[in-house]
């Protein structure tokens, strides 16, 4: 059984960890003016968009006008959420 607890918790690690480099990703296109019908783009946008709007309609604040903030609460909270469901799992697995 702590076997495939550790064997969950290592996916979720790495599920949590390639969404990170999605959200930083769609950052760093956000600077340039990326063609919107790239399958590259549209994949970014549409694996990131539900969390970033749910983000800013739960805390206007994070975008400022033209400043957006909402990708790097989007990480911070997705680094959290990690650290807690990883250390939880492997906690239980022992």
């Amino acid at each position: 059984m702590s076997v495939l607890l550790i064997a969950i918790a290592r996916i979720i690690d790495l599920a949590f960890t390639i969404y990170t480099f999605i959200v930083i990703a769609r950052a760093l296109i956000s600077w340039v003016n990326p063609d919107p019908y790239n399958p590259i783009v549209r994949f970014l946008h549409n694996a990131t968009d539900p969390a970033l709007y749910r983000l800013r309609r739960l805390i206007p604040f994070l975008q400022a006008g033209s400043l957006d903030l909402s990708p790097i609460a989007l990480l911070i909270l997705l680094s959290v959420v990690q650290q807690v469901l990883v250390s939880f799992l492997y906690q239980l697995a022992r």
